[in-house]
């Protein structure tokens, strides 16, 4: 399970509103200098964000507790799958039919980009599919 540290700042019945502060394994990696990933990492780097999480098992919390939360590896595997892989092949799989078909170039440009669109528009859907599932939402697992 896939674990990360925040502090409860609401409460609901069965759920919990943790903040977080967005951090980047870039500051410890020592090709950051020559790494552009390094320079979008900076970006958001220390913003905050608050999600909701589960509480399955019921956790004495309040307000301003340190917690950790967790996601199961297979679901984010997954969902990193479908937001990272799905738009590229389908973009892939169309513009690849397009000059297979023997159209132009910019006819092949463009169903690639429309391909790419649709893979966003797919994956939106499927993710709005998915997020309702209990595996795919962060729980609460511990006090710190």
């Amino acid at each position: 399970m896939l674990e990360e540290n925040g502090r409860v700042v609401r409460i609901g019945s069965g759920t919990v509103w943790i903040e977080m502060i967005k951090q980047s394994a870039c500051s410890s990696c020592s090709a950051q200098k020559g790494c552009g990933q390094s320079l979008l990492a900076k970006v958001g780097d220390g913003k905050r964000l608050e999600i909701q999480v589960d509480n399955p098992q019921h956790i004495d919390v309040k307000l301003d507790d340190l917690v950790t939360l967790g996601v199961g590896e297979r679901s984010f595997l997954t969902a990193s799958l479908l937001v990272y892989l799905l738009p590229l092949m389908i973009m892939f799989m169309l513009a690849v039919g397009t000059q297979l078909s023997g159209f132009s170039e910019p006819k092949v440009i463009l169903s690639a980009v429309i391909g790419l669109a649709g893979g966003f528009l797919l994956t939106r859907y499927i993710s709005g599919l998915i997020s309702q599932h209990c595996s795919y939402r962060p729980v609460l697992l511990r006090r710190v």
